[in-house]
């Protein structure tokens, strides 16, 4: 108890030193330290109350109380990290400032991060007195609130928690740019965010309250990180993590144009732009949009590095208004408002031209399975170990409430084109599967329309938004298509086939092209490109697999998908197939699937609809006539094309000797279970889209490409 008294003592001192430290005039930090748009609490009982002051121009003042209610305090209070419970105050309740009135006609809507990004007459316009400052009081005991401790301003310092009525420390392990980010952000402190050097704002004293803390930085407070269980950890205090915050003026300033965000992106560095003006969040048009304009905005988020753009919504439609169009930056800006830009709300165009960027592409590299070490050498080893493994990419944004995968997520996965006419454009065909360098897998029934000439076609490989090239994505020129000798159109069995790609060649100014064979390598594998292994020739779905997706960019009749999607499908029994299909579905050679449950939070699959729908329809083509096809005419019935001959990938089970190599995560290799075939409509629910069963033809794939270590 004496202890406990004495510690008591000690915090109330503390707290007394702290709120005269804040005084005007007392122990003011250097003005150089100061992030533009800070903000203080001034003259209360401790660090959670007080006369709201806010930092401009390299001066503190006070904020007048016209129409200052809850939703204001309550931005103060998340700006300082403090997000419980608020109330504001009026009429000088924690006593009257000394300096400038900064801010009047304060408008928050009470979800911005920063009492900067609420609407307000312009700095230093007031009709008020020092009589009206106003101030706020923050429940000092917010779960989750951080504070910094330890360093020369409040931009930095060690980082400090507040869990069951305790501060205490957070461990460094694997604390990284993205946890850091998530602290400032909570604190109201925008831009670049740094981890500190060890042990550089000294070790706590209390309790460690976290350890293993894996943010995506996205997250606007660490308690939604993943993290340990509170207080358990194997970390001393020469581990405490710490931060700093490198907002301010110089990175982010406010007067040069309205905020910036990226969402809808796979990580913190990339997403749709969007821009904050009159108090609502609006989209770029892409007219114009350049790797120049992607570097402004990557300035102003204090994100250096390269940066790329991309137009043609790549990180999906916004809902809102487009704010700007034809922006054009010079790339020296440090804030998008500084660009030439056609007048706010001035624009000709739709959502589907929704601007993206990409910041620092290369700061997050991604790893090959779960298995460590570098990627290069796993892509050079022999095919029974290189395939079947997806990119375990540790970006762990999760897309919620659809099916659109994430880039290089089934590195598998190919397309097939029908080559432009001197009046017609290219357009997509079918799906394909990649199962060795030069080997593809596809539907026979693709080619009933144009026959099997291999210059009607091209292939594409690491394809993930179809009308934007990506960085992994190369066109093949399509050498043999072998479709299986047995396949009837009118009774859709044996519906496979194989297509052989041309083999690259490096011509002298090293260039790559197509022609004769160098070392056999028709398609460079890498992390966004590599084939699919083969299932056994006795493969029995329902036991060994306990994932299943389907994959493509199918039509529905207005358009097909632009970004790669995916579904979560369950193989039925072949009795419920033949009950709903008779005499036409083979179970020897056939497999039918329909949508599985949407999957729980724990699993590590992304979503499907009830009706398993890939880009918004059952993954296949044209119904029970499958007369045109998939690559049947634009608009061709009720058919989805696109899907056709795509993977029904399946991953196995790890279970003791039967354990293949290469698995990663919580399960082994992924095969091409089936491909993509026939059904009844598009997406009807009574009607499982039917698939080509790939084991029952291994020998032939055997017999015509002469591979042999895909299994």
């Amino acid at each position: 108890m004496r202890l406990l008294g004495l510690g008591c003592a000690l915090l109330a001192i503390l707290r007394e030193q702290r709120t005269r430290a804040l005084e005007p005039g007392v122990a003011t930090p250097r003005a150089g330290l100061m992030v533009e748009g800070a903000v203080r609490l001034v003259g209360g009982s401790g660090p959670h109350e007080g006369r709201v002051e806010v930092y401009h121009a390299g001066e503190w003042g006070s904020v007048c109380d016209d129409q200052w209610d809850e939703r204001d305090a309550a931005v103060v209070c998340r700006q300082l990290g403090l997000p419980g419970r608020v109330r504001a105050w009026t009429w000088a309740r924690f006593g009257e400032g000394a300096g400038p009135v900064w801010v009047d006609e304060g408008g928050c809507t009470g979800n911005e991060l920063a009492l900067s990004e609420c609407e307000r007459a312009p700095w230093g316009q007031h009709d008020c007195s020092h009589r009206e400052d106003a101030g706020v009081s923050c429940d000092p005991h917010s779960e989750g609130a951080v504070r910094l401790v330890g360093g020369s301003g409040p931009h930095e310092g060690r980082v400090e928690v507040y869990h069951a009525g305790e501060w205490g420390s957070v461990c460094d392990d694997q604390w990284d740019e993205r946890d850091a980010a998530v602290v400032c952000r909570q604190l109201g402190l925008p831009g670049t965010a740094l981890v500190s050097r060890e042990l550089e704002f000294g070790p706590g004293s209390g309790f460690i309250l976290l350890d293993e803390v894996a943010c995506g930085g996205w997250e606007s407070a660490l308690r939604q990180c993943g993290h340990s269980e509170w207080g358990r950890h194997d970390c001393s205090h020469l581990e405490d993590a710490g931060v700093v915050c490198k907002g301010g003026p110089e990175t982010q300033p406010p007067a040069l144009g309205p905020p910036v965000r990226l969402v809808e992106g796979e990580g913190w560095r990339e997403g749709r732009v969007e821009v904050l003006v009159a108090g609502e969040w609006g989209t770029v048009c892409d007219d114009g949009w350049s790797d120049k304009d992607a570097a402004v905005v990557c300035t102003q988020l204090g994100l250096p590095g390269p940066a790329r753009a991309l137009g043609m919504a790549f990180f999906g439609e916004g809902s809102g208004p487009i704010h700007l169009d034809n922006v054009k930056c010079s790339g020296w800006e440090r804030a998008l408002g500084q660009c030439a830009h056609l007048a706010s709300h001035e624009h000709n165009c739709r959502h589907s031209e929704d601007a993206g960027v990409v910041c620092g592409e290369h700061a997050e590299p991604a790893r090959l399975g779960d298995h460590p070490g570098d990627a290069a050498a796993q892509l050079a080893g022999p095919l029974s170990e290189l395939c079947g493994r997806r990119l375990a990419n540790h970006r762990r944004k999760r897309i919620v409430g659809g099916t659109k995968s994430l880039r290089g997520g089934w590195p598998w996965q190919a397309s097939v084109w029908v080559r432009a006419g001197p009046h017609t454009e290219s357009r997509l065909l079918c799906g394909a599967t990649l199962i060795s360098s030069c080997w593809l897998l596809t539907a026979a029934h693709c080619f009933k329309r144009l026959g099997t000439g291999g210059a009607f076609y091209t292939v594409r490989v690491g394809d993930h938004h179809r009308l934007v090239r990506d960085r992994a994505e190369r066109e093949l020129r399509v050498e043999r298509i072998v479709v299986h000798e047995r396949y009837s159109p009118t009774q859709h069995v044996h519906d496979i086939a194989l297509l052989r790609v041309s083999t690259l060649h490096t011509g002298p100014d090293g260039a790559e092209g197509s022609g004769g064979p160098v070392g056999g390598t028709c398609v460079p594998f890498s992390d966004a490109v590599r084939p699919a292994c083969l299932p056994s020739r006795r493969e029995h779905l329902s036991r060994r697999h306990h994932l299943c997706f389907i994959t493509g960019w199918g039509d529905t009749g207005r358009s097909y998908a632009r970004t790669l999607q995916e579904a979560r499908v369950s193989v039925l029994p072949g009795r419920l197939c033949r009950l709903r299909y008779g005499g036409r579905f083979e179970g020897g050679r056939m497999v039918c699937a329909r949508g599985s449950r949407p999957p729980t939070p724990t699993d590590t699959p992304r979503d499907a609809s009830d009706n398993s729908r890939v880009g918004g329809q059952w993954g296949r083509q044209q119904t029970m006539q499958h007369g045109s096809g998939g690559g049947g005419g634009e608009g061709a019935g009720d058919s989805c094309q696109g899907d056709s001959g795509g993977p029904l990938s399946c991953q196995e089970s790890l279970r003791g000797a039967d354990a293949p190599p290469g698995g990663g995560g919580g399960g082994g290799r992924w095969v091409v279970a089936a491909v993509t075939s026939w059904g009844h409509g598009c997406g009807e629910r009574d009607s499982p889209g039917v698939y080509t069963r790939v084991s029952r033809y291994i020998a032939w794939i055997h017999r015509v490409t002469a591979i042999q270590s895909l299994q």
